[in-house]
């Protein structure tokens, strides 16, 4: 009887992801933005004024690594940096009108390439592949909160 745990995906959804920021990045270089600075900054233009660790939280990235797309962001005019009003130790993000400026247009490239991404695929089976896709991530973010693997009811081992 197959199991599901037989079946090898996660070299496919690997080079899903790179595919797509290739993709992505090859569309939206003449902005001068990568996609992770495309991500923050359209994070920020929606949430204008979070801290840097929360937009870290928000993107699902260490607390560093969003520093450095902010200091490049912010070199190229995307982004600023304002004290915050309640914490003299803290720095609050906000978009420029330069950012505003690109913002339509890199939205129109994303949807752009998820249409051709999504070709041939219907609503309802993208549907269902990202339910099961964030079920998956669901199950190893739960690996997280233990140091011991789940037993399986058919794992003899488990008896």
């Amino acid at each position: 009887m197959p199991k599901t745990e037989d079946i090898s995906f996660g070299y496919l959804l690997n080079d899903i992801t790179l595919l797509f920021r290739k993709h992505f990045d090859r569309r939206a270089v003449k902005f001068g933005l990568t996609r992770a600075q495309w991500r923050a900054t359209k994070m920020l233009y929606h949430r204008e004024g979070l801290r840097q660790t929360e937009l870290a939280e928000f993107l699902e990235m260490e607390p560093i690594a969003v520093g450095r797309v902010i200091d490049r962001l912010q070199a190229a005019g995307f982004v600023e940096r304002r004290p915050d009003p309640k914490d003299r130790r803290a720095w609050r993000l906000y978009t420029t009108a330069q950012a505003s400026e690109v913002i339509d247009d890199m939205e129109r490239i994303a949807r752009d390439l998820r249409r051709e991404c999504t070709a041939g695929i219907t609503y309802e089976e993208l549907t269902h592949a990202l339910e099961i896709m964030t079920r998956l991530k669901e199950n190893l973010q739960a690996l997280d909160t233990t140091d011991d693997p789940p037993l399986r009811s058919d794992d003899d081992s488990a008896e």
